[in-house]
């Protein structure tokens, strides 16, 4: 249960700062190459993991599916920065997948 709640809150802040368009995420936008348009729907998604990974607490196959949406969504992040060619980048969608991937061990 901690484990899942410590990944809601980094979560929700990672969402946080999509839906803030805080400048350094629109830096590291641009230099992904993710266009800023997409940011909004970005962050949509974390918030969803993170309410999905909660609402698990309750009902286990909603933080079975919540955990495994945020796993692809991270790989996809994880990629991205690869593919940017971003490596100093990458503890930061990597930490992100681990406990991602941790949480379906949750459920």
């Amino acid at each position: 249960m901690l484990l899942v709640l410590v990944t809601v809150v980094f979560t929700v802040g990672a969402a946080a700062v999509d839906f803030l368009r805080v400048g350094w995420v629109l830096d590291n936008m641009d230099r992904y190459g993710v266009p800023r348009s997409w940011l909004a729907l970005l962050g949509l998604a974390k918030a969803a993991g993170a309410a999905g990974l909660l609402a698990g607490l309750v009902v286990p196959a909603l933080g079975l599916a919540a955990a495994l949406g945020l796993v692809v969504y991270f790989a996809g992040a994880v990629f991205t920065v690869i593919r940017a060619r971003c490596y100093r980048d990458l503890p930061f969608p990597g930490a992100f997948l681990v406990l991602a991937a941790a949480c379906l061990t949750a459920f």
